[in-house]
C-alpha cells in the first residue's frame, strides 16, 4: 500500500483530518522561510492531542540548514518520529543526527542516484527544482525520469504538484513506495481543504486496489 504523507499542517484539525482519513505520515515544516513555518509551541501541543486521541501516524519535522543538535532539540520538544531534511545536507550530518530521517532531493539533471547511496536514510523523498523554493512549488516534474533510475531506493517518496486529480497517475506511472502533498490538498497555504485531502487519499487507495485485482 503507498504511504501518504500529508505536509505543511498547522493546526491540529487539519491534522487530525488527515489522520482520519488514513495519512500514514503528518508533516510539520520549521523552516522560516515557509508560508507553512510552525514553531516547537504549536506544534508540541498538536503532537500530544493527537498521539493521546491514538493517532498511528508518523510525525515528520521538515528542515533545511539546521544545526543538527538544533533538529535534535525540536524533534524531542515535540515528540515527532522522523526529521525531513531539505538542506542538501550531507551523509555525515545524517550520522551526526543519529535520527531516522528523510533525505529530500530535488529532481534536477545532474542529480547523482550513487551520492544516495551514501546515506544511512530511513526514506528519500523527490521534490519539483525551484531554485526560490524548497517545497510547495505546486509543479509536477517528468515522472517517466524515474524509468532510466535501475535500482532506486527501496522507500521512495515523491513529491511536487500532485493533487487529487493527478495522484492516481503518479502512483500508476512510478508506483512510489509513498507520496507526499501539502499545496495540493490546500485552502490557503498552511490551511487544508477537507475535501481535498479526503480525495487525496481516496485517490491513492483506490489506485492500490486496481494494482492488486
Amino acid at each position: 500500500m503507498t504511504a501518504v504523507k500529508i505536509c505543511g499542517l498547522t493546526n491540529l484539525s487539519d491534522a487530525r483530518w488527515a489522520w482520519e482519513c488514513g495519512a500514514d505520515l503528518l508533516g510539520f515544516i520549521f523552516v522560516p522561510s515557509s508560508r507553512r513555518y510552525v514553531t516547537v509551541s504549536e506544534v508540541a501541543p498538536i503532537a500530544e492531542a493527537l498521539r493521546r486521541e491514538g493517532c498511528p501516524a508518523r510525525l515528520v519535522g521538515v528542515f533545511a540548514g539546521e544545526p543538527a543538535a538544533a533538529v535534535r532539540r525540536i524533534v524531542a520538544a515535540c515528540g515527532l518520529d522522523l526529521a525531513q531534511l531539505h538542506g542538501g545536507e550531507s551523509p555525515e550530518y545524517i550520522a551526526e543526527l543519529g535520527l531516522p530521517a528523510i533525505v529530500a532531493r530535488p529532481m534536477t539533471d545532474g542529480m547523482s542516484w550513487a551520492e544516495l547511496n551514501d546515506y544511512d536514510a530511513w526514506a528519500y523523498l523527490l521534490d519539483t527544482h525551484d531554485p526560490q523554493q524548497l517545497g510547495g512549488t505546486g509543479r509536477t516534474w517528468d515522472w517517466r525520469r524515474l524509468d532510466e533510475v535501475h535500482k532506486r531506493p527501496t522507500r521512495l517518496i515523491i513529491a511536487g504538484g500532485l493533487t487529487p486529480e493527478n495522484v492516481a497517475a503518479a502512483v500508476r506511472c512510478i508506483r512510489p513506495w509513498g507520496v507526499d502533498v501539502s499545496s495540493g490538498v490546500e485552502a490557503s497555504p498552511g490551511r487544508k481543504d477537507p475535501d481535498k485531502v479526503a480525495a487525496f487519499i481516496r485517490s491513492v487507495r483506490e489506485e492500490d486496489r486496481h494494482a492488486t485485482n
